[in-house]
C-alpha cells in the first residue's frame, strides 16, 4: 500500500487505479506533489474536453436564485440560509415566496438573459413549523414539494426559464411527480461521514435529512428516475480526509450505475458569523485545490466538475481551472447567492476574463448539461422538451443572448407522423395495419428496430389495436410486495410479521399481496406453505412464487411441482408471477444469470402446470441486454403457444433490463432506452393481439413518465401501487418505490383515459 502522496502519484503514472485510501493520501498533497497532482488532473480534464468536442471550454449557467422558503426542519451548524418563524416575523417576510414574487424576480432575470431558475429551499419545513403548514393549507398545497411543482410549471409557462430544483431530500415518488417540471434537479451529498450526523457537536447533528444513507438513497433514486442530477461534497465541516475520498467514490459509483450525475460540485466551507461553527476555520486553499484535483481523478475525464467561483478569491480562480474543473455552475447577474450571502457572484465579464487568462473560453450552458439535452428523449420529460429546445443550440449548450419566453406545458404531439424510414419497414407497418396476424417472425424482428417517425407510426398502430381490444381505460391493482427470501432469514420476517404486513395492506385497501423470493434455504419445504397461509389470512389475493421458487419448493418437499401447486392453491395461493422468464433462450439466460437460471423449458413446464391446476399467471419479458430482436420475437411466440393451449396468462409485462438491479454482472449488456421499450411494447401488443389482452407498463423500471409514454405505445395497464410503509416497510423487494392513486389519476388524465381499479385477475372493482 502506498505510504504517501508521491507513491500514489507514481502508481497512477504506472496505470494503477486510484482507490479511496490512495485518494485520501492525495488530498493532503503539498509542494511538488501538489503541483504534479494539479497537472495530472488538468490534463485529464483536457482529455475529456477533447473527447466531447469542447476543447478549452469552461461552462456556466446564467441563473436567478429563488429561495422559495427559508424555513427548514434541519439544524445544520454552518447554515445562514435557514430562518425561524420569529426571524421571518421580525423581517416582515412570509413563510414562502408568493407566485407574484417568483415571477417578478424571474421576469427581471429573463430580461437579463438568464435561462435557469434555481429553486432552493429548506427540507420539509411543514414537518417542523406549524406556520409552514398553515401557509400551505391556506394556499391549497398539500406539501412544500407540491408548491415547488406548481412554481416550476408557472415559470415554464410564464417566463420560459428552465427550473433547476434543489428541494433537498426527495423520495422516488416525489421525483416522479417533479420530473415533468424541470430538466434537472440536485442535492448535495456533502459527506458520507455518519459521525457528523449522529454525534452531538457534529455539523449535521439534529438534521434528519443529512443522514448519509438517506442522501445516498436519493442519488440512487434520481438515477433510477433518469434525472440529470447535480450533487457534490462540502469540505471543511469536520470530516476526515478518508471521509472526503469515500464521498467522492460514492458519487462516482452511483454515476457508474445510472449515468445521471451531470456535475460533481466541490464546495469549500466558508465561516459564517452567527452559526454554531462561526469559530471554525475556512478550508485552506491548498486542501481545497487538492480536493478538486482528486475529484477529477476519481470522476474521470468525461465528468463535469464544478467549483463555485464566488467562494474563492478572484486571484485564485486559476488554481481551480488548473485542478481540473470544467464548469463554474450557476452565476447570477441579478440575485445574490442566498446560501453564501457574504460572497457576491463575480461579474460575468470578470469571470470570462479570468477563464481566458487560464487559456479557456467561457461558454453558457443550460441547467441540464449538453449530453442530457442532446439525449432529451431518454433524460428529459417530453412535456418540457419544447422549453429546452427553444433555448438550446445544436451542441446542447445555451444559445447566447436568447431571452426565454413562456409556452404551454404539456404533451407534445408531432405534426407529421409519416414514416421516413426504410421501405421494408414501411411495408411491414402497412401489413401490420391490415392485420397483425399477417406478419412473420422476420417482420416483427424488423419492427423492433423502428425508430424516429417509423417508431411513432408503429406505436400509434399498437395504441389503436389496444383501444379496439380493451377500450380507453387504464387499470391498476392496489397491492403490496413482500420479499419471500426474508422469511426465516437472520433479521428477516417471521410468520407473525408476514401476517401483520398482509393485514396492514388489506386495511389500506390492497386486494393483492405479491410474494417473490424463496424462504431461507435452511427451512424445509413446508415453509412455502406456511408463508402462503400467513399471507392469505388477511383475505388478500396471494400472487406468489416464480417458477424457479416453485421448483425449489418441490425439491425441498420431495414432490412434483404439480403436487406443490395443487396444495398451495388449497392453502390460498391465487396466482403465480410469471417472472424470471427473462428471455426464453438458454444461451441468453446463461449470460444473464451466469448459469443460475433453470432452462427455459423448465420455466415453460412450471407455467403450464400452474395453468393446468387452475392458477393463472402473468408473463414477463426482459429486454435491453444481450438479446437480439429475433430472441424477443421467439419469446413472444412461445407465450402465444402457451396461451393457445392453456388460456392462463392474465397479462404480459415487458420490462427493460436494469443493470443496477441485476445480481450478476452481464458482460456486453447494452443500456436499454425508452425508444426500445416503445418498440417492444408495440410489438408485444400486435403479436399477441387476440390472445393476451393486457400489456403492462412496468413503472418501477421506467418511472411515471416512461409508463405514460408506453401507455401510448400499446400498453393498457399500470400494474400495482406497491404500497409502502406499515409494519416492516423494508419487507418489499422494491422498498421506497410506490405510487398513490392520485399519481395514476394524473397519468390517466394526461392520456385522456378513465382510471379504474381491478383485481389481480382483471375483475373490475368499484
Amino acid at each position: 500500500m502506498p505510504a504517501d502522496a508521491r507513491s500514489v502519484l507514481a502508481d497512477l503514472a504506472d496505470g494503477v487505479p486510484l482507490d479511496p485510501a490512495g485518494a485520501a493520501l492525495l488530498l493532503d498533497s503539498s509542494g511538488t506533489d501538489l503541483d504534479r497532482l494539479l497537472d495530472l488532473a488538468g490534463s485529464l480534464r483536457d482529455q475529456g474536453l477533447e473527447q466531447r468536442g469542447a476543447d478549452r471550454t469552461v461552462t456556466y449557467s446564467r441563473k436567478v436564485f429563488l429561495p422559495l422558503t427559508t424555513l427548514c426542519r434541519d439544524r445544520c451548524h454552518y447554515c445562514v440560509f435557514v430562518d425561524t418563524p420569529g426571524k421571518l416575523r421580525l423581517a416582515g417576510r412570509p413563510p414562502y415566496l408568493s407566485p407574484e414574487q417568483v415571477l417578478a424576480t424571474a421576469s427581471a432575470g429573463a430580461a437579463l438573459g438568464c435561462q435557469e431558475a434555481l429553486l432552493t429551499l429548506g427540507d420539509r419545513p411543514e414537518d417542523r413549523w406549524p406556520i409552514a403548514r398553515e401557509w400551505l393549507d391556506a394556499h391549497g398545497y398539500a406539501s412544500t414539494l407540491d408548491y415547488v411543482a406548481a412554481t416550476a410549471r408557472l415559470l415554464l409557462e410564464e417566463t420560459g426559464m428552465l427550473p433547476h430544483l434543489n428541494p433537498g431530500v426527495m423520495t422516488w415518488q416525489e421525483m416522479q411527480r417533479l420530473r415533468p417540471y424541470a430538466p434537472s434537479m440536485g442535492m448535495m451529498l456533502e459527506t458520507t461521514s455518519r459521525d457528523l450526523w449522529s454525534e452531538p457537536g457534529g455539523a449535521h447533528y439534529g438534521s434528519p435529512d443529512k443522514d448519509p444513507a438517506v442522501r445516498l438513497r436519493v442519488l440512487e433514486d434520481a438515477g433510477r428516475s433518469r434525472i440529470p442530477f447535480s450533487t457534490g461534497v462540502l469540505l471543511g465541516i469536520g470530516e476526515t480526509l478518508r471521509d472526503r475520498a469515500d464521498a467522492l467514490f460514492a458519487i462516482r459509483d452511483s454515476h457508474l450505475r445510472w449515468g445521471h450525475i451531470q456535475e460533481t460540485i466541490v464546495q469549500n466551507f466558508r465561516t459564517k458569523p452567527g452559526t454554531a461553527m462561526q469559530n471554525s476555520p475556512d478550508l485552506g486553499t491548498r486542501q481545497y485545490v487538492a480536493a478538486v484535483a482528486v475529484a477529477r481523478l476519481v470522476m474521470g475525464p468525461q465528468a463535469h466538475l464544478q467549483a463555485p467561483p464566488n467562494l474563492t478569491d478572484p486571484q485564485e480562480l486559476h488554481l481551480l481551472i488548473r485542478a481540473g474543473i470544467d464548469d463554474w455552475g450557476g452565476v447570477s447577474p441579478l440575485t445574490p447567492d442566498h446560501v453564501n450571502p457574504e460572497r457576491p457572484w463575480p461579474h460575468l465579464d470578470d469571470l470570462a476574463e479570468a477563464t481566458r487568462r487560464s487559456g479557456y473560453t467561457l461558454r453558457e450552458r443550460l441547467t441540464a448539461h449538453p449530453r442530457y439535452v442532446r439525449d432529451a428523449g431518454e433524460w428529459i420529460d417530453d412535456r418540457i422538451h419544447p422549453h429546452v429546445e427553444a433555448l438550446a443550440d445544436d451542441r446542447g449548450l445555451a444559445v447566447p443572448g436568447r431571452e426565454p419566453s413562456g409556452r404551454p406545458h404539456g404533451i407534445r404531439i408531432a405534426a407529421d407522423r409519416r414514416p421516413d424510414t426504410a421501405p421494408d419497414l414501411v411495408a411491414a407497418i402497412a401489413r401490420a395495419e391490415r392485420s397483425p396476424a399477417m406478419l412473420g417472425d422476420a417482420d416483427y424482428a424488423l419492427l423492433l428496430t423502428a425508430r424516429g417517425r417509423g417508431l411513432d407510426t408503429l406505436t400509434e398502430l399498437a395504441d389503436q389495436v389496444r383501444r379496439d381490444a380493451v377500450g380507453d381505460t387504464v387499470h391498476y391493482v392496489v397491492n403490496r410486495n413482500l420479499d419471500g427470501s426474508l422469511f426465516g432469514a437472520a433479521g428477516g420476517l417471521d410468520l407473525q410479521e408476514v401476517a401483520a404486513v398482509a393485514a396492514d395492506a388489506a386495511a389500506r385497501g390492497a386486494t393483492e399481496l405479491c410474494v417473490q423470493g424463496a424462504p431461507a434455504a435452511d427451512l424445509p419445504g413446508e415453509a412455502f406453505w406456511d408463508l402462503i397461509a400467513a399471507a392469505a389470512g388477511a383475505g388478500l389475493h396471494v400472487h406468489a412464487f416464480r417458477p424457479p421458487e416453485i421448483l425449489d419448493a418441490a425439491r425441498r418437499l420431495g414432490c412434483e411441482p404439480a403436487e406443490f401447486l395443487r396444495r398451495a392453491r388449497e392453502l390460498g395461493l391465487g396466482s403465480v408471477p410469471g417472472t424470471a422468464a427473462r428471455i426464453l433462450n438458454d444461451r441468453v439466460r446463461a449470460v444473464l444469470t451466469d448459469g443460475g437460471d433453470p432452462p427455459a423449458a423448465e420455466w415453460i413446464r412450471v407455467i403450464r402446470l400452474a395453468h393446468e391446476v387452475g392458477l393463472r399467471s402473468t408473463a414477463t419479458l426482459v429486454h435491453g441486454h444481450v438479446e437480439s430482436p429475433e430472441h424477443v420475437v421467439a419469446h413472444l411466440r412461445t407465450l402465444a403457444r402457451i396461451q393457445d393451449d392453456t388460456g392462463g396468462f392474465t397479462e404480459v409485462i415487458p420490462m427493460p433490463f436494469v443493470a443496477a438491479d441485476h445480481p450478476v454482472l452481464v458482460p456486453g449488456a447494452r443500456r436499454s432506452d425508452l425508444a426500445e421499450s416503445r418498440a417492444v411494447h408495440a410489438v408485444t401488443r400486435l403479436l399477441l393481439h387476440g390472445r393476451i389482452d393486457h400489456v403492462q407498463a412496468a413503472w418501477p423500471k421506467l418511472g411515471l413518465d416512461g409508463a405514460r409514454v408506453l401507455l401510448r405505445s400499446g400498453a393498457d395497464d399500470a400494474g400495482g401501487l406497491l404500497l409502502g410503509g406499515g409494519p416492516r416497510p423494508d419487507a418489499g423487494a422494491e422498498t421506497g418505490r410506490s405510487l398513490a392513486v392520485s399519481d395514476l389519476r394524473g397519468l390517466a388524465a394526461d392520456l385522456g383515459r378513465e382510471l379504474r381499479p381491478r383485481t389481480t385477475l382483471y375483475q373490475e372493482l368499484p
